[in-house]
């Protein structure tokens, strides 16, 4: 009901703009969307895509009988893009309408972003809105339907925040020889998504800086995974970010009022989270690699005296190996810890595509990352073929098969403990208009 709601929704946003606009269809690309332009040069653009979705996991030293396959729509995901006739103002508005997560978070919301732009110059924008940060790893800059493996990397789910809600700049300044700089600055709201109820701790501040040593990448090259335009001349970006979470209330800040914490007089006192990270990204003639670093801090309050449990009531326990320890019961229930991931390929003329990733996690010794039924697994190796049905990431269909390292004790999805590896086997189709 949820989802006819939304649909419905859209067909009359776009029935609206439509008609006061008087739009009309000016172009299509296979993979590109639908663009319409109206009188004064108003444009808007149309896309989506859809992924189903097949997994299957298994553990090396149980019978493979045991195995536990799943089938999904990965993502259902529609997309409206739109500027003024001045080209001052830009806007989007997404939705994502499979019910599912992206990168294994707390909640399946549907709207996914929303939000407005401004252009003060050519170089220098402003948006405000709910969106994906600038403050997360490289890999949460590309679209889901362009990614070069079948799923995004373990980093990922484990630190991204995502989308968050709040303001946004980012800005493009050319430099000498060619090079490009392109700073970047966020004030949210350091809850992820938007927020409906209480707004929980304080806000989020962070940045990034991007060096681009050889010029700008082809067709937002830079912000999609394989290389399908084959970069005639090699292409990097270089990255640095930093983020601090002033009064966080979730593990990595991605769901307001998830983990609350009291002091002596019933006030909430939460936790600061500091994320501080470097990546690349290198492309060319059909080659590319990704290779990303994060690490997470956090600075718990002295004056926590109370925890609010999932039904509302609270407990003065702060059990740590049988000893009360706030501090570090606080942080045993947040992702800290460091990881890198590095990832290649190569995409081949004829649309088929081979690609490897590795993948460490490595956990602070109070972490929720010593979790043994979602994480305590330091080591991904995937492999992965890929074949483009198209010269565009309009079609394509992708395998990947991940050996787990679960030599630090792991248990299975109900939580039994499992003996030996993992090894997770995926198949996704992709179909973007």
């Amino acid at each position: 009901m949820k989802i006819l709601k939304i649909s419905v929704l859209l067909v009359f946003i776009l029935s609206g703009v439509f008609a006061e606009a008087q739009i009309k269809l000016d172009t299509y690309k296979f993979g590109e969307g639908l663009n319409f332009r109206g009188d004064g040069d108003y444009n808007i653009q149309l896309s989506g895509f859809v992924q189903p979705y097949m997994e299957t996991k298994r553990y090396t030293e149980v019978d493979e009988n045991s195995s536990v396959s799943r089938f999904r729509m990965r993502r259902l995901r529609l997309r409206i893009d739109g500027n003024s006739g001045n080209q001052k103002f830009n806007y989007r508005f997404a939705v994502d309408l499979s019910g599912s997560t992206e990168a294994d978070t707390e909640t399946g919301d549907y709207l996914l972003d929303a939000f407005v732009s401004y252009n003060f110059t050519n170089r220098i924008r402003a948006t405000f809105g709910q969106r994906s940060t600038y403050t997360d790893n490289r890999e949460l800059f590309m679209s889901s339907n362009t990614l070069q493996l079948v799923e995004r990397s373990r980093l990922t789910s484990a630190f991204a925040t995502i989308r968050e809600f709040g303001l946004f700049l980012d800005g493009r300044f050319r430099m000498g020889r060619g090079a490009y700089l392109k700073p970047y600055f966020v004030l949210t709201n350091g809850d992820g998504g938007n927020v409906f109820g209480k707004d929980h701790g304080g806000l989020k501040i962070g940045g990034r800086l991007d060096y681009l040593p050889f010029g700008l990448f082809t067709y937002f090259g830079q912000f999609r995974q394989a290389d399908v335009v084959r970069e005639l001349t090699p292409k990097l970006v270089v990255g640095a970010h930093y983020s601090k979470n002033n009064g966080m209330s979730s593990r990595r800040g991605r769901e307001s009022g998830a983990i609350l914490y009291l002091d002596a007089n019933d006030e909430e006192s939460l936790p600061d989270y500091t994320k501080i990270g470097v990546d690349f990204l290198f492309k060319y003639n059909g080659f590319s690699a990704l290779g990303e670093y994060i690490k997470s801090d956090a600075s718990v309050p002295t004056d926590i005296t109370q925890r609010v449990r999932n039904n509302g009531t609270t407990s003065t326990n702060f059990d740590v190996d049988g000893t009360q320890d706030v501090e570090n019961y606080v942080k045993g229930r947040m992702m800290l810890g460091e990881a890198y991931n590095f990832q290649l390929g190569y995409l081949f003329k004829s649309g088929i595509s081979v690609d490897g990733r590795y993948t460490h996690l490595n956990a602070d010794t109070n972490s929720f990352l010593n979790n043994a039924t979602f994480y305590n697994r330091p080591n991904y190796y995937t492999l992965g073929v890929s074949k483009y049905l198209s010269r565009s990431y309009g079609a394509k269909i992708q395998a990947s098969h991940t050996y787990v390292d679960g030599s630090d004790g792991i248990n299975d999805n109900n939580g039994n403990p499992i003996s030996g590896n993992e090894w997770i086997t995926r198949v996704i189709l992709t179909l973007t208009f």
